[in-house]
């Protein structure tokens, strides 16, 4: 039941969860009363088991123990399947969810990229209801890393042109304070959303904040950016977004400038080669 895709992933795998993982399977499936119901398929850190329980179509989640399915479970209650895959159950103490069954073979990248934007413009609005109080704020995110981002360039060798730095600090001052209490999904992109039944789309392992919906839209576009040719391109995807989210365009294009700044820094730290290539152009577009 375990892909010889997820046990090999080029991701560090814990061996004894691996070697466990069968028992922790069949385990969850008495426990909940499931019946394997299909292939299984697989992200770069959990598994989706297609199962059954009544005659109902379901989702048995088994994740790594180095995600932190607690937020996700939380984030999960909280929207109580407004915009976002339904909680059925969960375990987090086994990194355990039971989910409702959405479409397993169409997420919105396999829509034009144009077209996946004006959907997840429409996923952040409808997930922008009052958030609890307790919720991380993103004006809070965004004024401990701003005060960082000097340091860290500093400390990589200046890997980028000092009027970058300089445009992601100028965005960041205006994203440090918000009025705002909406819930933000802190994790959104086209991989994420799945095609249902009881909405045409929904979200999947949500992370839920408080403040700026704009706050993700720097990887709504990264995401895709491969398929914008040129900077038209993607300051037109940039106004699509923005359009369907009901969004100001300057301040979602300072979250965009700032978070591409943000993780440009964070990429050439932790050795990855084609995101920061990425954040280079958002920034080069955009400014």
């Amino acid at each position: 039941m375990i892909p010889e895709t997820f046990r090999n992933s080029p991701i560090p795998r814990d061996q004894a969860w691996l070697a466990a993982l069968p028992a922790a399977i069949e385990e969850r499936l008495t426990v909940w009363d499931l019946r394997p119901d299909g292939p299984v398929a697989h992200g770069s850190h959990a598994l989706a088991i297609p199962v059954t329980r009544d005659g109902t179509p379901l989702v048995l989640r088994l994740n790594a123990p180095s995600e932190d399915v607690t937020s996700h479970v939380e984030a999960l209650r909280f929207w109580q399947g407004r915009g976002t895959v339904l909680l059925i159950d969960a375990d987090p103490t086994a990194s355990a969810m039971l989910l409702e069954r959405l479409d397993m073979h169409r997420t919105a990248l396999d829509l034009p990229s144009d077209e996946a934007m004006a959907v997840l413009g429409v996923m952040a609005r409808r997930l922008a209801v009052s958030a609890p109080p307790t919720a991380r704020s993103t004006a809070d995110l965004a004024h401990a890393r701003a005060s960082t981002l000097e340091a860290a360039w500093a400390r990589q060798g200046r890997p980028f042109d000092v009027a970058f730095l300089r445009e992601g600090e100028k965005a960041a001052e205006t994203l440090i304070t918000t009025s705002s209490d909406l819930a933000v999904n802190g994790d959104l992109h086209s991989a994420q959303v799945l095609a249902g039944s009881r909405e045409p789309w929904l979200t999947v392992d949500p992370i839920l904040l408080r403040g700026d919906i704009a706050y993700d839209l720097a990887r709504v576009l990264w995401t895709r950016l491969d398929e914008m040719p040129d900077d038209t391109a993607i300051t037109g995807h940039l106004d699509i977004v923005t359009d369907s989210a009901d969004l100001p365009l300057d301040h979602a294009r300072n979250w965009v400038v700032f978070r591409a700044v943000d993780y440009w820094l964070w990429g050439q730290a932790n050795g990855l080669t084609e995101d920061p290539l990425r954040c280079h152009r958002l920034i080069t577009a955009l400014t």
